[in-house]
């Protein structure tokens, strides 16, 4: 008896180490069953609607990101949310706004990534190019302190005017201009008004956002707008994060999914194209000229 019974063990064992191994999982399987990372956005207004388009897109979900967004109403509230790790990224403001930002604040935050350039433009009833304006001409630019210096250095862009090599593109005046060979009558009025008085003069100067309130497109109805280079790098949208996660790879695969087909299409169909797709390192946001 005890011989069969070592028999029946011993062929039991032997079965058992001669069984097939059970296959490991595949990359695949592993990707299927393993979690999204969550990464909370704060965010307003036209970009916090294409960030929630954004989330449902295929290509997020294959980067392995859940992106929930939460909408927030105060520009400062957003970059202290981000320095203070109360949310992951925020995506509203232009590199001039956190450079600004940061030299009022301890906190510090940085870009992770670029997103569009949305133009300023010079929008006219009575001309159809900028070298078709008479001696004296009148164009109403915005009087709030960055859009006015901003609109300032279109104006030079275009050929009106030339300011002075040290003009600062935040704080800049009409003071600042240099050269002036059309006497150009620089006006500078409250932007909520732009678009009522503008047959009323010459040109105005607006940023998109009003433009687009007002029924134009920046690209098909201004006579002349900024072009995406170094001189307008200041005013390239950014997607910013606390200053020490700068450099985390999950939230720099969050500015990625920006510059996708899909999303691309999604700007031409609900904002005609007007935010421009600048797919830069950030690093072009502080070289030289």
């Amino acid at each position: 008896m005890k011989k069969l019974l070592g028999l029946v063990l011993g062929l039991t064992v032997g079965l058992a180490g001669c069984s097939k191994p059970e296959a490991p999982a595949t990359d695949a399987a592993k990707t299927d069953t393993a979690k999204e990372q969550t990464v909370v956005m704060a965010s307003t207004g036209s970009d916090a609607d294409i960030w929630r388009y954004i989330a449902t897109l295929p290509e997020t979900k294959a980067a392995g990101i859940k992106l929930e967004v939460k909408n927030f109403t105060d520009y400062v509230a957003m970059n202290t949310a981000v320095a203070n790790k109360e949310v992951d990224i925020n995506a509203f403001q232009s590199y001039a706004y956190l450079v600004a930002f940061n030299a009022g604040n301890k906190e510090k935050i940085a870009p992770v990534s670029t997103t569009y350039l949305e133009p300023m433009g010079i929008y006219s009833s009575k001309v159809k190019k900028v070298e078709e304006f008479a001696n004296g001409a009148t164009i109403a630019i915005p009087n709030d302190a960055a859009n006015e210096a901003r609109a300032l250095l279109l104006l030079q862009s275009a050929g009106l005017i030339k300011l002075k090599t040290d003009f600062n593109p935040a704080t800049g005046t009409p003071s600042d201009v240099t050269e002036n060979a059309k006497k150009i009558v620089i006006k500078p009025i409250q932007m909520a008004t732009a678009v009522r008085v503008k047959d009323e003069v010459d040109a105005i100067v607006l940023g998109n956002t009003l433009a687009m309130e007002g029924g134009l497109n920046v690209l098909k109805d201004s006579i002349y707008y900024e072009p995406v280079d170094q001189s307008t790098k200041l005013n390239v949208n950014i997607l910013a994060v606390a200053a020490d996660r700068q450099n985390d790879p999950v939230l720099k695969k969050v500015g990625e999914l920006y510059h996708t087909e899909a999303v691309n299409k999604y700007v031409q169909e609900h904002f005609g194209g007007t935010k421009i797709d600048v797919n830069k390192p950030v690093s072009y946001l502080t070289e030289a000229k």
